[in-house]
């Protein structure tokens, strides 16, 4: 199995975080835990599905993922090859017209959301390169055809920045008092950028913390009550809720 980060072109990085190939073999199932950005999928080989309640639902080879509050499972064809598109928590919204939220707890294909004869013309130029760097380079290519030349959101970033500094645990209200904004305004301008709630996305931001807490020596007790659980009932229905499975069970496989 192959996974390799690559980083895009200085023009790209405020909004990409990274690129990834994925190569795999053998075909297999697997569970993609919620994550901070929306990611785009190309398969340049191979094919693709979602598998909910044991039915499986064959996704576009050009695809988009929304931000979910709950682990997805995808299966892979035998002998599969993904470019992977990581956004930043901001990215997405500097190359669609469409509000982010949108496409909360969603994976759609690409023509959703892009012209159809762009989507067509990339997965055509990667079915005939042949290098990871190739195929790197045609899908930057398409991204810089596709960036809007619109202004960053800074409260935006600041909320996030705030949130990322607590580890998903601050307040809301508390932060609305920081960026001396309102409510409703807050909520509309997160949304539409971010792709969900600053609630739900607090809440992504903590379970990450907490996933990088587990590897730790730290007990579960102690874990729980870091990232301000009310207590190890909350804690455990939250951590099922993005994972399906309990912090114990978890914890003994990593």
């Amino acid at each position: 199995m192959k996974f390799e980060k690559h980083f895009p072109t200085e023009r790209l990085k405020p909004y990409i975080k990274y690129f990834v190939v994925s190569e795999n073999a053998m075909e297999s199932e697997y569970k993609v835990f919620p994550s901070a950005g929306l990611v785009i999928g190309f398969q340049y080989k191979g094919q693709l599905a979602t598998v909910k309640n044991n039915a499986e639902g064959k996704l576009s080879s050009a695809g988009i993922t929304g931000l979910t509050d709950s682990y997805k499972i995808f299966k892979n064809s035998a002998g599969i090859g993904t470019i992977l598109v990581y956004f930043t928590e901001i990215g997405f919204t500097h190359f669609a017209s469409q509000p982010t939220n949108e496409l909360f707890n969603l994976s759609l294909s690409l023509d959703d959301i892009f012209e159809k004869g762009k989507v067509a013309e990339v997965e055509e130029k990667l079915g005939i390169v042949n290098t990871d760097k190739q195929r790197i380079k045609v899908v930057e290519d398409f991204l810089l055809s596709q960036l809007k030349e619109i202004q960053t959101d800074k409260l935006i970033v600041e909320a996030i920045k705030l949130i990322y500094q607590s580890g998903g645990t601050i307040r809301i209200k508390e932060l609305k008092e920081k960026l001396f904004i309102s409510q409703s305004p807050f909520e509309k301008r997160f949304r539409k950028v971010v792709g969900t709630t600053a609630k739900k996305f607090a809440s992504i931001i903590r379970f990450n913390t907490v996933l990088d807490n587990l590897n730790e020596t730290k007990t579960l007790t102690e874990i729980c009550y870091e990232n301000n659980f009310f207590d190890q009932a909350h804690f455990i229905k939250d951590f099922k809720q993005f994972t399906g499975d309990t912090p114990e069970n978890f914890k003994r496989f990593l």
